[in-house]
């Protein structure tokens, strides 16, 4: 269906924010643009199969002002993300940016080059690394460093280098320890749900362009290639390890519980150049991401950035990291890490500040204001993460999702709740009546608050639906945060086009094959349908052949419990032999032909559990029931 554009409220907004925001500092344009060696033209990556994994041209309509569709401060965001090619940061290090939503790096070594979070996908890590090379030699790479347990900095790896040549030893995998625990945890246990949500929040379904998704303000999109994971040959596991690679000289920092759950940020002495992961970006990030994640520390997270200050400014000339473009200049790296501090300190301090006061999460985040100082630089903005559901984050973390009022403890859900509700106003119809008043009064929110009863009470209301996806279309327009928007905007698709499902796959093969049996027998566990298996009751004994371990698995009031045993004779209702732990997987996904199986017992104990799991739905109801 048509787009509609923005109202009156919505540009009179965006011309407040023009006059209001500092759109004369040009800083980051001329930083974003400092060491441009050369783009990719056309910058648009392939698979083998020909299928686009990546097309940074589609966001070419960013030229020239902002339009009235777009906040004029994200629009000014996107223009920096979009920027793409091989970039100089200093003599030695050099980045390609605008080729997935994280930057990759390279450092040159005596022989070879270090890489630097090679990206989702291989294909695109494949086609920076080759940039690289046709601007500074063919030179191999002899390490990769993941700084932290995200999909966004590990997945291209394979584009990179080999798992051959890492077994051969020529090329060498840091990471911070407890990387694949967390990596694999983040993608498979709550993946389907992540993915679903996650195709709202970065918008890879929707159109390109003023009225559609311009954007992730940590970057412009996720590429769609295939994904990749290579198990670290080395962790980095203290504060103050020091490594050197290839002549290149290498200090680590810990910084576990901030951005993510294993994170570390490194020191190159001889470059005078300090990697900051992603706990330095020219946005404020996220604490609760709206794809869903843990809470984030932001006390933690603000005590690393002091840490770093006090440990390598004094020595740095440089900062860069995973996404954006760097600092440079003693003084300037040392104010830009204090702001970013400040800003997850202030955070934190002042929620805890008024939730013992009594306010609830919502009630902070509506009076919760930046100093003047922060709100005043560009890299505080909510472009990616936000200060009112930050905020909420934060409460959640101390106090959990109940704000202490005996009323909201035992609500009914949306399915319930809605129905209820447009009654009592007196119907649907009036129900959308009183809507289309606040929509025309430019309260979007109450509009939204009102059709959501609605949707949850006829989903296939016409004027409801319709009106629901024109409110949350303006409330996209009016967004500065990006995430915001293509939330928004994704709602308003679905409302109007139907659901578009879940963009990419949760777990390549390659990761899922970094899962350890315990990890595995934990995914089928999040797969038993309790109330189908509440009379269950057996005892599986499970035997790696690869490795020789033996688990004793049972099944008893729909819960499923694993222990690693000795061999010994087995007492369970059957055993269940299998080649390697693959082919659990592909036994539970169905497959019992397959070479690599062997049963003894009763094989229906085994169908019995099989027939008991659930598979994820990829394309779960959002925005209606």
């Amino acid at each position: 269906m048509e787009q509609k554009p923005p109202t009156a409220t919505i540009e009179s907004a965006h011309r407040d924010h023009l006059r209001a925001l500092p759109f004369d500092d040009t800083g980051d344009f001329e930083n974003a643009d400092r060491g441009f060696i050369t783009a990719l033209d056309p910058c648009v990556i392939t698979s083998a199969d020909g299928r686009v994994v990546w097309d940074n041209d589609a966001y070419a309509f960013l030229a020239g002002d902002a339009p009235t569709s777009v906040h004029p401060s994200l629009w000014r965001q996107s223009q920096l993300c979009a920027k793409q090619g091989l970039y100089g940061v200093v003599e030695g290090i050099y980045q390609v940016r605008g080729f997935d939503i994280s930057n990759i790096s390279f450092v040159e070594g005596d022989t070879g080059v270090i890489v630097i979070d090679p990206l989702i996908s291989t294909e695109v890590a494949a086609a920076a690394l080759k940039l690289y090379r046709e601007h500074r030699g063919d030179r191999p790479v002899v390490a990769v460093i993941y700084t932290h347990s995200h999909g966004d900095h590990f997945g291209g790896v394979l584009g990179v280098t080999s798992q051959a040549d890492v077994e051969a030893g020529k090329v060498a995998v840091l990471a911070p320890a407890g990387f694949v625990e967390h990596a694999v945890q983040e993608n498979v246990y709550a993946g389907t749900a992540m993915l679903r949500r996650g195709s709202y929040m970065y918008g890879p379904l929707l159109d390109r362009g003023p009225q559609g998704q311009v954007g992730c303000g940590l970057g412009q999109n996720m590429s769609t290639g295939e994904v990749s994971m290579i198990v670290p040959t080395l962790d980095i596991r203290r504060t103050g390890e020091k490594h050197t690679i290839d002549g290149v000289e290498i200090e680590f920092q810990m910084a576990p519980g901030t951005e993510a759950p294993a994170e570390m940020h490194f020191y190159f002495p001889g470059y005078r150049a300090l990697c900051m992961a992603e706990n330095a970006t020219h946005n404020l990030h996220n604490l609760l991401t709206l794809r869903g994640a843990l809470v984030r520390d932001p006390h933690a997270w603000a005590g690393y950035l002091t840490e770093a200050i006090d440990t390598f400014a004094d020595r740095a000339d440089v900062a860069f990291a995973s996404h954006h473009w760097p600092t440079w200049g003693r003084e300037r790296i040392v104010e830009y890490l204090s702001l970013q501090r400040d800003l997850y300190a202030y955070l934190h301090d002042q929620t805890l500040r008024l939730l013992n006061q009594g306010f609830t999460g919502v009630e902070i985040a509506e009076q919760f204001q930046l100093p003047p100082a922060l709100e005043k630089v560009w890299h505080t903005h909510g472009y990616y993460g936000s200060v009112n559901h930050n905020v909420k984050a934060i409460y959640q973390r101390y106090m959990g999702w109940f704000d202490g009022n005996p009323g909201r403890l035992w609500p009914h859900p949306p399915e319930a709740l809605g129905p209820r509700y447009v009654a009592a106003m007196g119907g649907i119809d009036r129900v959308v009546e009183l809507a289309q008043r606040a929509f025309g009064e430019g309260d979007f929110r109450w509009a939204a608050t009102l059709l959501d009863h609605a949707m949850f009470t006829d989903a296939d209301h016409p004027a409801a639906r319709a009106l629901y996806a024109d409110t949350l279309e303006q409330l996209a327009y009016g967004a500065e945060n990006a995430t915001w928007r293509n939330f928004f905007l994704s709602g308003a698709t679905e409302l109007r086009d139907g659901k578009f499902g879940t963009a990419g796959k949760v777990a390549s093969p390659t990761m899922l094959a970094q899962l350890s049996p315990e990890q595995m027998f934990d995914t089928i566990a999040i797969s038993i349908n309790g109330p189908r298996a509440w009379d269950l009751d057996v005892a599986l004994d499970f035997t790696f052949g690869d490795t020789g371990d033996n688990y004793r698995v049972t099944v008893h009031n729909g819960v499923l419990v694993y222990r690693k045993v000795a061999a010994e004779e087995s007492t369970a209702t059957a055993t269940v032999r299998l080649a390697d732990k693959l082919r659990l997987l592909t036994l539970i996904g169905g497959d019992s032909d397959s070479p690599g199986l062997e049963i003894a017992g009763d094989a229906s104990a085994l169908a019995a559990v099989v027939a008991v799991l659930d598979k994820p739905d990829p394309n779960f109801d959002i925005v209606t029931p």
